[in-house]
């Protein structure tokens, strides 16, 4: 039963796609800054130490950038359905849309995406967040879904991850994201504290610290991992079902634990082997150079006419070189 203009009684207007995640957006902005900044001083660091020490800044800040933007991320896991569906509840009318699943450590988020946008004389472009994170009732999100008349499709996957659901996916993802989570805070602390390290010139300690960021951050990862390999929940669509896998988040904690590793690795290993080629990789290795500069400014030998501190008769200074007047 349709209405005036073809809409349909009981339902607002399509709402609008979620707004932009401004934590990232401040994270990026805060780390850009503090990049631009150290970037001023770049020009007074003399020789080849000025590459080095651009190459440890640029690092130091991607791993921090990265553990500290994966914590708020919606992307862990995802996945694409385009599918023929019905659009709202008790109406035999379909549409066609591109389905999207995405999964963070927070919450999850359901995607529909007309195609094209413009069908049954609606804007079909939906992006609705659900979130679990402590303080949040994911229930109640979906119950508010209810109530505005979300599209049928995305009801349908939110249902999936409600605490009714008979799969059990709200449950385990939620334990399993806050685990990551506090894991990944952990990864954040190790790497201020290597940071602290390696500005100190503690290079040994440094690496180690940076070993264990590395470790940290695979093992959340492994947390993630073994939760969704025990999941089986399918969701369908017709014929097609909605399909999930790694999405770009986890891949990119994936290969910032992976340098934190290698890189923890190499400076333990030159600190052993090869403790000169490492302190001038940190440009640390600059004692001889400052006791040859400080030993040029002293006299070679002292004089004779300053001996003891203190003033002596002319005759007495040098025997035999006095002249009788």
């Amino acid at each position: 039963m349709t209405l005036w203009n073809g809409s349909y009684p009981f339902y607002p207007g399509a709402n609008a796609c979620f707004p932009f995640d401004t934590t990232r957006a401040v994270i990026v902005t805060v780390f850009l800054s503090m990049l631009a900044t150290s970037i001023v001083i770049l020009p007074g660091i003399p020789g080849r130490r000025r590459l080095l020490w651009f190459l440890r800044l640029v690092l130091g800040l991607f791993v921090g950038a990265v553990i500290l933007n994966v914590q708020f991320t919606r992307d862990w896991e995802s996945g694409w359905v385009q599918a023929n569906t019905s659009y709202k509840s008790f109406s035999p009318v379909q549409v066609s849309a591109d389905i999207g699943l995405h999964i963070g450590l927070a919450g999850v988020n359901v995607t529909l995406r007309g195609n094209p946008v413009e069908q049954i004389n609606e804007t079909i472009n939906y992006n609705e967040h659900f979130p679990w994170s402590f303080g949040a009732d994911y229930d109640h999100s979906y119950n508010q879904g209810l109530q505005k008349g979300l599209p049928s499709p995305i009801l349908y996957v939110a249902e999936k991850f409600s605490w009714q659901s008979p799969c059990g996916v709200c449950r385990q993802y939620r334990i399993a994201g806050h685990y990551v989570s506090l894991t990944l805070w952990l990864a954040f602390c190790t790497w201020l504290i290597s940071i602290l390290l390696f500005s100190m010139s503690i290079l040994l300690y440094g690496g180690q610290m940076l070993l264990l960021t590395g470790t940290l951050i695979l093992s959340s990862l492994l947390l993630f991992s073994t939760v969704r390999n025990t999941l089986r929940c399918p969701i369908q669509f017709g014929p097609v079902a909605l399909r999930t896998d790694y999405g770009e988040s986890f891949w990119l904690a994936l290969a910032t634990g992976l340098l934190c590793l290698l890189l923890g690795l190499a400076i333990i290993i030159l600190n052993s082997v090869q403790p000169q080629k490492l302190k001038l990789i940190f440009s640390v290795d600059k004692s001889n150079e400052e006791e040859q500069w400080d030993k040029s400014w002293l006299p070679a030998q002292p004089s004779c006419s300053a001996q003891g501190g203190f003033m002596v008769p002319l005759g007495e200074l040098c025997p035999g070189t006095a002249t009788q007047l």
